[in-house]
């Protein structure tokens, strides 16, 4: 009997293993993202906000068509919202965490360094061979000690937004501005026949034109090993060149986000320089102008200098305690480097993809009528493999708060070489970092 017993044990283990190698043949190919079966069901979390939440709706659409199995829960929280719970619930050891986040490209490396066992090393899993596909400031923005923790997503390219009309109307040709001294020329010019001021600045609150002109120099708040780089004569330079322009009457203040878009509107101004973004605010806020649009490039500081800088974007991060890690990782890096799914953001939801192969796609090629039928697309484009890497640390908001102090001080008269240095001594009092000197 026992003799008998041993073989029926025998049997039925040769025939589970037949089994699983029948099954294996049967699904042979098969990539369930979910690091399970075929047939196994996931359901993803992911948190984002505004436009985002449809770009990634837009995606799982696609995915499920291969990925039956996986679903998607968008929570669309808000900005603010997302940050907060994201720091409580990696404070708390990842409880309560989705399986996706959204986070803006200016706060990865703080929560990098602040949480460094918090989110998925995606070197790991295997993105290394897809970091080829993106530009080498998101790369190094997505990055930490040269292993991937975050999928790159969208970009914001600047240029210099402008009014067709108004340029024409004082005899201004834009190909002639290649540098902010021509800029300021051409903004006194325009001023005196059309009465337009340049440029909107929330001159005590925000200085977002300061960031792009810090950027296309390849400098920022910090330098590349975090200290304080506010002494910098590039970055002096940016504050001086702002201050010109306010002592021309060239700089039109205006009270926020909702500010600016009223300028738009209105005419009162002949430019606007900011993100690639923005086509979707003046294409939706300003309709009557269609055809009275147009861009280009930032104004470099010397002639043939760098004119490419980026405002804004953001990428996709998988906390450490994903109990789906590996069907995150699957959505997820489908989502950010296949072509038909960053156009459909691009187009749907107004999101400039980092993917640098969609850039030879035809939407890239195309004139667009509302901006003159510039070929605007393209001029963003070209512009990304130009753009230097803003270097933000964790302490990125204290910074932006004594920048814009800086800034306010240099409205207010003060010399902006000065209103800098007592900006860097105010942050390294409160971050106790190095100042470059």
């Amino acid at each position: 009997m026992l003799k008998v017993s041993k073989l029926l044990t025998l049997l039925l283990i040769v025939s589970v293993v037949l089994a699983a190698c029948g099954g294996n043949n049967e699904n042979e190919g098969t990539n369930t993202g979910a690091g399970g079966a075929a047939d196994e069901k996931v359901e993803l979390t992911a948190w984002a906000w505004n436009v985002n939440v449809g770009a990634l709706n837009s995606a799982m659409e696609l995915y499920k068509k291969d990925h039956p199995n996986v679903e998607l829960k968008v929570e669309d929280i808000g900005r603010l919202d997302v940050y907060d719970k994201l720091s409580t619930g990696l404070a708390a050891g990842g409880a309560g965490l989705p399986d996706i986040v959204l986070v803006e490209d200016d706060r990865i490396q703080g929560y990098l360094e602040a949480f460094p066992k918090g989110f998925v090393n995606l070197s790991e899993k295997g993105f290394d061979n897809k970091a080829d596909s993106f530009p080498a400031f998101k790369k190094e923005l997505a990055s930490k000690d040269g292993q991937f923790y975050a999928f790159p997503f969208d970009a914001g390219p600047t240029g210099m937004f402008y009014r067709t009309d108004i340029f024409e109307q004082a005899g201004v040709n834009p190909e002639t501005i290649t540098t902010w001294d021509e800029f300021i020329a051409a903004g006194k010019t325009i001023k005196e026949k059309t009465g337009a001021q340049a440029v909107p600045i929330d001159k005590f609150k925000d200085d977002a034109l300061f960031r792009m002109m810090l950027n296309q120099q390849g400098v920022y708040y910090f330098d590349k090993e975090g200290k304080i780089d506010f002494n910098n004569p590039q970055v002096v330079k940016a504050m001086e060149t702002i201050k010109a322009m306010g002592d021309a009457d060239l700089v039109k203040d205006v009270n926020g986000w909702d500010g600016t878009v009223s300028a738009t509107i209105d005419g009162t101004v002949a430019t606007v320089p900011f993100g690639a973004w923005y086509y979707g605010t003046i294409i939706d806020q300003a309709k009557d102008a269609s055809g009275k649009w147009g861009v280009f490039q930032l104004p470099a500081f010397e002639k043939g200098g760098n004119r490419a800088s980026n405002l804004g974007g953001s990428s996709w991060m998988i906390p450490s305690e994903s109990k789906n890690a590996d069907a995150a990782y699957a959505f997820a890096e489908y989502f950010a480097t296949t072509d038909e799914v960053q156009l459909i953001a691009m187009e749907q939801h107004g999101l400039f993809p980092s993917l640098q192969t969609v850039y030879e796609s035809e939407l890239f090629q195309n004139d667009v009528e509302f901006f003159s039928g510039q070929k605007i697309w393209k001029l963003f484009s070209e512009e990304m493999k130009d753009i230097p890497t803003p270097y933000y640390t964790k302490d990125y908001a204290l910074a932006l708060d004594e920048a814009v102090k800086a800034q306010a001080d240099t409205f207010n008269g003060k010399n902006p070489a000065d209103a800098l240095k007592e900006a860097a001594q105010r942050l390294a009092d409160r971050t106790k970092r190095e100042i470059n000197q």
